[in-house]
């Protein structure tokens, strides 16, 4: 058989019913549609027996038309549909690399409810937004994990929040995630209160975050991984959605404001108790770095928090304003030093109760004092 369509091609075509003189038919029409040899009428003949041999009752005829005409962007879209829409071992060839089919179409497809095809869609070099959005809301947790293990797959926060409702817990889907490029930190902060150690080491370790964080990990609790999260954080929007999930899901607690000053992330404890509070960011804001003494308690009474940790908020606001970092090795470290022995110096009125209970919240940070020294 030569490799240029002939008129003896279309009579075996029409004679033969053979399953197998149809395959072979099917590759050759195939190969050679959408090339530069054929002629107007040979490509408008190649393409009417491709219409006829996509409804093939073969499966393995519609199959070789797949696997030979998935790559071709020439292939009309209602036949890449048709294709797309049969038994999967002819649509996936189809799904897994077609440029023919659009956004629409592949939400379609996953809508249809069939996983392998769903699976083949998540795996694509490229899956827009929408396609993505179809597949997390519909998908199976092997489809689910092998789109967010799809660097080409765009997942907005929405979405990656979306994953981690629906499969949070699964850890088939927990591994690829925190392996994906930089995580929106809401989403970074949600998985550090499910991920497996191993992984909250990695996901702390590689999304823009302290280097000293790792080491930190060994010892640490929720609440510091949340604290190493936002730590530096510059986004005002971010800090906000942050700062709301964390209210949401009962996390915002006094002991993590605390912990926030205590480690010089001022913009993370106004956001948070301006939130608290109910007070419009920029009056929190002038409340909290009033040179007096009346306008941070009053923000903090009103945001209702423990009495007992308002002098570590305020010595910590002092310290910080009076010795802000410097950008030099170990600027965090002599905060936190300064912080803890000005609690210890210039609180001795304290309640033996209260102290207590200040230095608890702070025992992480001596004890890394002393694990630095």
């Amino acid at each position: 058989m030569t490799d240029h369509l002939s008129q003896a091609d279309v009579v075996r075509l029409l004679s033969d019913p053979s399953p197998n003189s149809r395959t072979d038919l099917a590759a050759k029409i195939a190969r050679q549609f959408g090339g530069a040899e054929l002629s107007a009428s040979e490509r408008k003949l190649a393409e009417d027996i491709i219409r006829v041999m996509v409804n093939d009752a073969v499966v393995s005829v519609r199959q070789t038309l797949a696997d030979n005409l998935k790559s071709n962007p020439a292939l009309p879209r209602d036949v890449a549909l048709t294709m797309a829409r049969d038994v999967e071992a002819v649509a996936i060839p189809l799904l897994s690399v077609s440029t023919v089919l659009t956004s629409a179409d592949l939400v379609e497809i996953v809508r249809s409810g069939a996983d392998g095809k769903s699976l083949a869609i998540a795996q694509r070099a490229n899956v827009p937004a929408a396609v993505a959005d179809a597949l997390v809301e519909s998908g199976s947790e092997k489809t689910v994990a092998a789109l967010v293990a799809n660097q080409g797959a765009e997942l907005g926060e929405q979405t990656l929040g979306r994953v981690i409702d629906r499969f949070g817990a699964s850890e088939a889907v927990q591994d690829p995630l925190v392996h994906r490029g930089k995580l929106p930190i809401t989403i970074a902060e949600r998985l550090v209160a499910v991920v497996s150690e191993k992984l909250r080491q990695h996901l702390v370790s590689h999304h823009e975050l302290p280097a000293k964080v790792a080491s930190d990990l060994i010892l640490q609790s929720r609440e510091r991984a949340t604290v190493a999260l936002f730590s530096g954080e510059n986004d005002e929007a971010a800090l906000d959605r942050l700062v709301a999930q964390l209210a949401r899901t009962g996390r915002l607690t006094p002991s993590l404001l605390v912990r926030s000053l205590c480690t010089g992330d001022i913009a993370f404890f106004e956001h948070a108790i301006s939130l608290l509070a109910n007070v419009p960011m920029t009056n929190a804001r002038l409340l909290i770095h009033d040179a007096g003494r009346l306008g941070l308690k009053s923000l903090y009474d009103k945001a209702k928090l423990p009495p007992a940790l308002l002098p570590a908020c305020r010595i910590a606001i002092d310290v910080l304003r009076e010795t802000p970092y410097d950008g030099e090795p170990g600027d965090r470290e002599r905060h936190r030093r300064r912080l803890i022995e000005r609690i210890l110096t210039q609180y001795e009125d304290l309640a033996p109760e209260d102290l207590d209970f200040l230095l608890s919240k702070l025992g992480d940070l001596m004890q890394a004092e002393h694990a630095a020294a």
